[in-house]
């Protein structure tokens, strides 16, 4: 798979936020379902006045149903006379076009090698949650989750750090025929702010479906006192789902940034990223 532009196109690279609230995710999908990418294709086509004509993005990740991104990253390939034609106006005529749950805040002509998805090295999300007694602050009902347990932060630290590194996280994904679930866990961080919301800090390589998600939950059953600290370890050692690992709701969890590595880096992390991985072999302990 190559990312040569092809001859007559400029790749363009976005980056975006959106509430995931009344998304039913990143991707399009059949049947007219509202997406984020779909929205973005169409308000391409619009204000270009290409209505016959799809400019496909390519996302740096693909977030599911009510997820919200604050920092995501897409390109897509425009034709250089397009490009030429609209560039000084395109950044303004999405935000007349597009709806106010989802925002272009650059376009920016992408460095060569530039792939959204296959150049980053890093992904991090924060999921947030509150045991407050008395629930959620309305106003920030569809970014957080409410925990109806007091949660003990220093137990949820003591176990984040036991899933840190390059691990198998099959126990923690929703397993995707052909796809591996190897990954590089950088950062699994919580901290309670002054508000008493209790933000985790994830960062990773590359995620897969429903991880983010299910190591949240599991971390919560340590923090309201189900289960020790030691448990979410041994769930990730033992490399199959278990059913007492939830998936939390969606509606906490925001892709915050995505990080790549300088330009002259792009061509290796490219070519890297497409290499299906695999750990060593185990020892004895």
């Amino acid at each position: 798979m190559s990312d040569e532009v092809q001859p007559g196109y400029v790749r363009v690279r976005l980056d975006l936020s959106y509430d995931g609230t009344d998304f039913h995710g990143w991707a399009k999908q059949a049947g007219g379902k509202r997406t984020v990418q779909g929205e973005i294709e169409d308000a391409l086509r619009t204000v270009t006045r290409t209505r016959d004509t799809t400019y496909e993005l390519t996302v740096a990740g693909r977030t599911d149903a009510g997820v919200h991104a604050r920092g995501q990253v897409a390109h897509v390939d425009l034709p250089a006379e397009l490009w030429a034609e609209h560039r000084e106006k395109l950044l303004k005529r999405l935000a007349g076009r597009l709806s106010k749950d989802v925002r272009v805040w650059s376009l920016t002509e992408a460095p060569a090698g530039f792939n959204a998805r296959f150049s980053a090295v890093w992904r991090r999300y924060a999921y947030r949650v509150t045991d407050n007694p008395g629930g959620v602050d309305p106003l920030l009902r569809n970014h957080v989750l409410w925990h109806d347990w007091p949660l003990d932060v220093a137990a949820m630290n003591e176990a984040a750090a036991r899933l840190v590194g390059e691990h198998d996280f099959a126990a923690y994904c929703k397993r995707r025929e052909g796809a591996t679930t190897i990954r590089t866990l950088q950062e699994l961080s919580l901290e309670r702010g002054a508000d008493g919301v209790v933000t985790a800090v994830v960062r990773a390589d590359a995620f897969c479906h429903n991880m983010v998600r299910s190591l949240i939950g599991a971390l919560l059953f340590v923090g309201d006192g189900h289960r020790g600290p030691e448990w979410p370890g041994k769930v990730l050692a033992a490399g199959v789902r278990d059913s007492a690992v939830h998936v939390v709701r969606p509606h906490g969890l925001t892709l915050e940034e995505v990080g790549y590595p300088a330009d002259e880096l792009l061509a290796a992390r490219n070519k890297e990223a497409r290499n299906k991985r695999s750990l060593p072999s185990a020892g004895c302990c």
